[in-house]
């Protein structure tokens, strides 16, 4: 009667952990705000809040309804990539709801006698010791905001976005090993190398 355990999707022990955690998450409803509203057709999922308008086309793996103000995903198959995909179809489809509703921040810090940033229009300016001025184009639906000259404010509805334009900010100068130079991210933790030592 072992296998009986085992009813929920799970093929197999190697399995059982990937495979049932992501089945516990996917099964979780998504609550949907006041202020947001849903337009589902199919496996297309649009949602409009006061933080902007998102849209996720999802895998033929899950099926989605909504019900009672929330949104509810179901495995369309019982089989360990249904299983994996409903869970992460889920935290998608989740990240939407929440963007346009309340919407995602990151900041960013600059490090580094003279580090300093500028926002105007659209164009984020960073002087990070380099002979000229890094410009760099703020994305449409993404907002900057810069606060004594060395803290980015980075903000949107859509998760990834703001977090790949805070990936970009980064990498015009990433914090070096022995100071921790650079452009980190709040809260950031830089391992330090010591520095090299003259032979006696």
């Amino acid at each position: 009667m072992r296998a009986a355990a085992f009813s929920s999707g799970c093929r197999s022990r190697t399995a059982l952990n990937v495979v049932c955690k992501e089945s516990r998450i996917g099964s979780k409803p998504i609550p949907v705000p006041k202020g947001v509203t849903v337009d589902l057709k199919g496996s297309h999922l649009k949602v409009k809040g006061p933080k902007g308008e998102l849209e996720l086309t999802l895998t033929p793996y899950v099926t989605i309804e909504q019900t009672e103000g929330k949104l509810l995903l179901k495995r369309a198959e019982e089989t360990k990539k249904a299983a994996a995909m409903h869970g992460l179809s889920r935290t998608l489809a989740s990240n939407i709801v929440v963007g346009v509703s309340e919407g995602f921040e990151k900041k960013l810090e600059l490090v580094g006698t003279g580090y300093r940033a500028a926002i105007s229009g659209q164009e984020l300016t960073l002087n990070l010791g380099y002979s000229k001025p890094r410009i760099l184009t703020v994305p449409d639906g993404i907002k900057v905001t810069v606060e004594k000259t060395t803290a980015i404010f980075i903000s949107g509805a859509d998760k990834v976005a703001v977090g790949d334009f805070c990936a970009l900010v980064r990498r015009q100068r990433p914090p070096e090993p022995y100071k921790g130079k650079g452009v980190r991210y709040s809260g950031e933790v830089i391992k330090l190398k010591e520095g090299k030592t003259g032979k006696k």
